[in-house]
């Protein structure tokens, strides 16, 4: 009885220090935003330097939805992808409308909007071949299994993006997006012009951004 409570006595020692050690691995070296996939947000927690304590990212889903009018079919989930923030931080947002809850993932930009591959979005185009990330609102359409396996087709709402469908810009996920990544290069790769993701974060997209919902490619 006495060697069993002994060894147990040592291995809470041991998770007790290695709880101590990860601790000590937060925020200041690694950054808060690269140490979970994705970042759900509570309705109860807006950002208080909005105007009224608006999140600035539901204002963009909801104004998105107003300019996009009857061509939205699906109005509970809208998707904003808020290039101003590096392509370290979760930037791409599931926005829930009705509980204004908020869920925060990573995405990669387009090479062709970051030549030099520093992290930031530097220009927006919907040139073919530029390799940019377009700016603008999309619908989404139907999944598909391509060469990035499930992928969801986006068709571009404005002369900023309608050549989205032409391009082939769409949703998936690479290998390229994830944590580690960022831990490593402190950036994550870049698409084509896709909306690249983390492929653990790509089912619950293809979940709640199915056929006829909004996605708002911006500079929030």
């Amino acid at each position: 009885m006495h060697q069993q409570s002994s060894s147990l006595s040592r291995r809470r020692l041991l998770q007790v220090s290695a709880t101590i050690g990860a601790c000590a691995l937060g925020p200041a070296s690694l950054g808060a935003h690269t140490l979970t996939r994705s970042v759900t947000h509570p309705a109860s927690a807006p950002n208080p330097g909005a105007p009224g304590g608006t999140s600035p990212i539901i204002a963009a889903a909801r104004a998105g939805l107003q300019r996009a009018g009857a061509r939205v079919s699906q109005m509970d989930v809208v998707a904003v992808a808020d290039f101003s923030q590096a392509s370290s931080h979760p930037r791409f947002h599931l926005v829930d409308i009705a509980g204004g809850r908020i869920t925060s993932m990573l995405v990669a930009h387009g090479r062709g909007s970051d030549p030099t591959h520093t992290g930031w979005l530097s220009r927006f185009s919907n040139a073919a071949g530029s390799d940019c990330t377009s700016e603008g609102d999309f619908i989404t359409a139907a999944d598909y299994i391509g060469k990035h396996g499930r992928s969801i087709r986006l068709i571009g709402l404005d002369p900023t993006n309608d050549n989205a469908l032409s391009r082939g810009i769409v949703v998936h996920s690479a290998p390229y997006v994830c944590p580690q990544i960022v831990r490593e290069h402190g950036v994550l790769g870049r698409s084509e012009g896709c909306f690249a993701l983390c492929s653990a974060d790509l089912p619950q997209v293809l979940q709640k951004l199915g056929p006829g919902r909004l996605i708002v490619s911006a500079k929030v």
